[in-house]
């Protein structure tokens, strides 16, 4: 009689699959929601309701954008059932000096106390201007710019089309790059007017 090759249970394997994506999700979602409260609930969501599926998680081909994708829809459901007038934290965009790296273009020579000064303005100025994005374009800023995400990954776990996201993250950083330009301004002109 053959024996029958041992079977993982249905925990082992399921903590074998997402317990190395927990981190990132984790810190997904609390750059989604801007609170260590809410991102430890959302991903407690997911993972609560992705635990009976654990045959259909080893079917899947690449687990991290999956599961990312998962959580947000679980984040967008979340926030369509939340009373009108309560937003998303704008904590939720994590560390200034990881939020704007395109817009960043400091040689790599010690600025001038005025430059420095400039630079702090211009990078609280953005990280406000952020936060008043709307939700979705603020999540492809975030896992686009903050994140490192590649387009394509982006696309898969929005379900979005790729050219869309393209044109969409164009538009949010042409967006950005006016309202910045427009507060900086009266500081510019302050500044040109004292030398």
């Amino acid at each position: 009689m053959a024996l029958l090759p041992f079977r993982q249970s249905k925990s082992k394997r399921f903590e074998r699959l997402v317990h190395p994506h927990l981190r990132p999700l984790h810190t997904f979602a609390y750059r989604l929601t801007g609170s260590q409260h809410d991102a430890e609930d959302l991903v407690q969501d997911v993972v609560t309701k992705l635990f009976p599926k654990v045959d259909e998680l080893e079917r899947v081909e690449d687990l991290r954008p999956w599961l990312h994708r998962v959580l947000y829809r679980q984040f967008v459901d979340n926030v369509r059932k939340r009373p009108a007038g309560r937003e998303v934290s704008e904590n939720a965009l994590g560390p200034k000096d990881q939020q704007t790296p395109f817009l960043e273009t400091l040689s790599g020579t010690e600025p001038d106390p005025l430059t420095h000064t400039d630079n702090d303005r211009r990078s609280a100025i953005l990280h406000r201007l952020i936060g008043e994005l709307q939700p979705d374009q603020r999540t492809l800023l975030l896992l686009h710019d903050s994140e490192g995400w590649r387009q394509e990954d982006i696309a898969e776990i929005l379900d979005v089309p790729l050219g869309t996201i393209k044109s969409r993250l164009h538009r949010v950083r042409a967006l950005l790059r006016t309202k910045l330009q427009e507060e900086m301004e009266p500081f510019e002109e302050q500044q040109r007017g004292c030398q």
